[in-house]
């Protein structure tokens, strides 16, 4: 069975049933559930299921919501986890209840998905002090169908639903429904319970019958009813996989990308999970991106998540010498193909959709590889000491320390998340802890920059002055991109209005060189580049390039700015933590400021 034909015959199922199809909400939460994505598709009707009356005005709904979950992200790359996946529902807001669900959930089974009913087994509620044991739904069972040994009494871990820590909430106990993937069973023991693969739980139906309050449970006024089934789960059961990638959703991301290898999935162990961590990862961050209220990639709450995720395909499709268009490739395809039909939008954002992967994906690429080597340096130096610790009877664990991890993120970067996992490949820890320690080291140390303690052409030192003294970095670099290679700073002064920047030149720029200059520095003030500063001695500095004026003026030892990859020079500061702090770059004026010199004024925006 095609995912557009299951898609089809739930929608369709509970349509012919009086259920309003209510379509799918944002997968970014709203801030009202507390969490920063929607991870179950009764999530956003939880004012609903509370007894607030729905938009619609009809009290059977049914839909098919997409849900994000990335707290296991390091288990992408098996065969059955996913980042982005999907949830069929449907609910009853004070209707119907267990006797009309029960049969409607086994007639899907059996008559749309053709599941054979004598293998069909069930789980209900044991009942405990709390709550009784729930013997109606059992009852119920038998009557459709279900064989009453095929069905299990389980305690409340396994067969009650409510919102941990919470009051005044729905909860109740829920039915599961389980399915073998194949007849042999591995012992006489073998039942839903056991730990082999092969029961699967295909779904379940809560029915919501009671209010958590401070002592316990009262029975609900209105009895509701949430169901839940995987849509990827259960495409995957019914076509008699045990691999969630070679359902039709994934097929043609999987086959582009072994065609674009020459290698075939399956045949190695590790190309395998780095085919599937990118079919993933690009899914979602098409989803994200396309979303409604949808996010771009920063360093914070669900923008981080999203960059993270690019990043890890990012690092993937090298490791595995896939050429990073491929990533492109792989994101039209979910677009123009998978999803054209259940979510539209996302065919009006494809162009959108796929700058922002490019940006984001090109703005790492830059810094990866010279991370990698970084990252290789460590490892070797780690083991280096090991070895020597070794011979000496000492015992040093493989453990990479916070500072470097920090390091790693702050120079190249890499997300925590992503140095942890490359260690643990290599079997090394990280020291979190002290990262995090580290991290806010750095905060504090640039809120002081920011404040100003140093002297170098500013008129004060407060934050905006900061932001310009930084510009005039990125425009001393890029004037030797645009004009000519030997142009250098002659002087300067920055208040907190503009910047002002002399330099050696023998014409008048041209128009077309103002707008180049423009958009090189703002092209760098996008890319987010990280400013770092590195104690060393003066001529070092000198050799390995750095630009200087007046260097007689600086002591033995000198601070050396570096912006990415694009600048570095002799400075005294103060200087922002990364571009994306300046704004847009605008040069207002051009002028000659005496024989052979030209001075540019510029502002910030």
């Amino acid at each position: 069975m095609k995912s557009k034909e299951l898609r089809n015959k739930w929608l369709k199922f509970y349509e012919d049933r009086g259920h309003v199809n209510i379509g799918a909400v944002s997968l970014i939460g709203d801030g009202t559930t507390g969490v920063m994505f929607n991870v179950a598709g009764m999530q956003p009707l939880m004012p609903y299921l509370l007894g607030k009356a729905h938009p619609s005005g009809k009290k059977r709904l049914t839909n098919i919501q997409g849900c994000v979950r990335t707290v296991d992200i390091e288990e992408v790359g098996d065969q059955s986890h996913f980042t982005f996946f999907e949830m069929m529902g449907n609910w009853s807001l004070g209707d119907y209840f267990k006797k009309e669900k029960t049969q409607w959930t086994f007639d899907f089974l059996t008559k749309e998905l053709g599941l054979d009913a004598n293998k069909i087994c069930a789980s209900v509620f044991a009942g405990d002090k709390t709550a009784p044991r729930d013997e109606e739904t059992a009852e119920l069972l038998v009557k459709v169908g279900i064989k009453k040994e095929n069905i299990y009494f389980l305690p409340k871990k396994d067969n009650w639903w409510e919102l941990d820590g919470t009051v005044n909430t729905p909860c109740g106990p829920d039915n599961e429904w389980f399915y073998p993937l194949y007849d042999e069973p591995c012992s006489d023991k073998c039942d839903i319970t056991c730990d082999c693969p092969r029961w699967v739980e295909i779904g379940n139906d809560v029915y919501m019958q009671y209010k958590k309050v401070e002592n316990g449970y009262v029975p609900l006024e209105n009895k509701n009813v949430d169901t839940g089934f995987g849509f990827e789960r259960t495409l995957m059961f019914i076509n008699g996989l045990t691999d969630g990638y070679k359902t039709d959703i994934f097929v043609p991301v999987i086959s582009h990308i072994e065609k674009a290898l020459n290698v075939k999935y399956g045949e190695s162990e590790d190309k395998t999970r780095s085919m599937r961590i990118i079919a993933d990862h690009v899914r979602t961050s098409v989803m994200l991106i396309g979303d409604i209220n949808g996010i771009v990639p920063s360093n914070v709450g669900a923008g981080y998540i999203l960059r993270r995720l690019i990043r890890r395909a990012v690092r993937h499709a090298k490791k595995i010498d896939l050429p990073l268009e491929e990533l492109l490739n792989v994101a039209k395809i979910y677009i123009e193909e998978v999803y054209n039909e259940a979510y539209p939008l996302l065919v009006e954002k494809e162009n959108y959709i796929l700058e922002t992967i490019k940006t984001e994906m090109d703005k790492f690429n830059r810094a990866l590889s010279e991370g990698l080597k970084e990252f290789d340096k460590v490892i070797e130096k780690i083991n280096k000491h090991i070895e020597f610790a070794k011979n000496n009877g000492e015992i040093v664990e493989k453990v990479i320390n916070g500072k470097t991890a920090f390091r790693l993120y702050d120079t190249y970067g890499f997300p925590l998340e992503l140095t942890i996992e490359m260690a643990k490949e290599r079997g090394f820890s990280v020291d979190s802890e002290g990262f995090n320690v580290a991290f806010s080291e750095h905060q504090e140390k640039s809120k002081g920059a920011a404040k100003g303690e140093f002297k170098s052409g500013l008129s004060d030192t407060g934050e905006i002055t900061t932001k310009y003294h930084t510009a005039t970095h990125l425009l001393n670099a890029a004037l030797k991109i645009v004009v000519d290679k030997d142009c250098h700073q002659k002087g300067s002064n920055i208040t907190p209005e503009r910047l002002r920047f002399d330099f050696n030149c023998d014409h008048k720029l041209e128009e077309n060189e103002i707008k180049k200059l423009e958009e090189v520095i703002n092209g760098w003030i996008k890319d987010d580049l990280v400013v770092t500063k590195e104690t060393m001695p003066k001529q070092k500095a000198v050799s390995i390039g750095a630009e200087h004026e007046f260097l007689d003026k600086y002591p033995d030892e000198v601070s050396v700015y570096f912006i990415g990859d694009v600048s570095k020079e002799i400075c005294t500061g103060p200087h922002v933590a990364r571009t994306s702090e300046l704004g847009q770059f605008k040069i207002v004026k051009e002028e000659s400021c005496g024989a052979g010199l030209r001075r540019i004024k510029a502002i910030l925006e």
